[in-house]
């Protein structure tokens, strides 16, 4: 300790330098166990090994190879910071204001009314045709290569009894760009062009 001086026997200086690689508090804890020394501070110990070139080591830094102490343990946050983290689920800002909970019901821009199923992702698939919901309620599963037609040409019915299971390709004939017209048809007509679209698919599958 400044001010005074410590003397040290020279097998008390031996036990010093052998064991000068431990932590300066565990060399201190060591030779007031071994000698008896409670005179000796833990500065006086530091103050010897220093002077004598005595050094753990050590150089503070984090040396390749080793593992940290911390590896794999949580850092949970505290105080300030855990009250304003990030928690999962939450929502803030432009998100919050956008959000809209499972069941909420929307037109989308082809006029088909939408339910919204999940908050999973894809985005895409949070949303689903509700007369395609209806209709597999009552019908089962919707086959692969088939698509629902809406009968009376109101995308806003959604009564199962209003769309019909048709093959995909069929679609192009009722109202693509050289179709039949099939939804500005007047309901009258609606049925025989459907009926004569269906055959006109039903031959072409057939030819060779």
């Amino acid at each position: 300790m400044k001010g005074r001086q410590i003397r040290y026997s020279d097998e008390e200086l031996s036990f010093i330098e052998w064991r000068q690689a431990m932590s300066r508090r565990a060399l201190h804890a060591a030779f007031v166990a071994r000698f008896g020394r409670p005179d000796v501070k833990l500065e006086d110990i530091k103050a010897l090994c220093s002077r004598r070139g005595w050094l753990t080591g050590r150089t503070g830094g984090f040396e390749k190879g080793s593992i940290p102490f911390n590896k794999g343990k949580p850092h949970p946050a505290r105080g300030r910071a855990a009250e304003t983290q990030f928690k999962k689920g939450s929502m803030t800002g432009a998100a919050a204001a956008k959000y809209k909970p499972i069941g909420t019901e929307r037109f989308n821009k082809d006029g088909y009314l939408e339910r919204k199923i999940h908050d999973g992702l894809p985005l895409q698939s949070r949303w689903r045709l509700v007369h395609l919901i209806r209709w597999e309620e009552l019908n089962g599963a919707l086959p692969a290569g088939e698509a629902l037609k809406c009968l009376d040409g109101d995308r806003r019915n959604t009564d199962p009894s209003n769309w019909r299971a048709i093959p995909r390709a069929l679609l192009a004939r009722l109202a693509g760009r050289y179709g039949r017209g099939y939804d500005a048809a007047p309901s009258a007509l609606k049925p025989t062009i459907l009926a004569i679209a269906e055959l006109e698919h039903a031959a072409r599958e057939r030819a060779p």
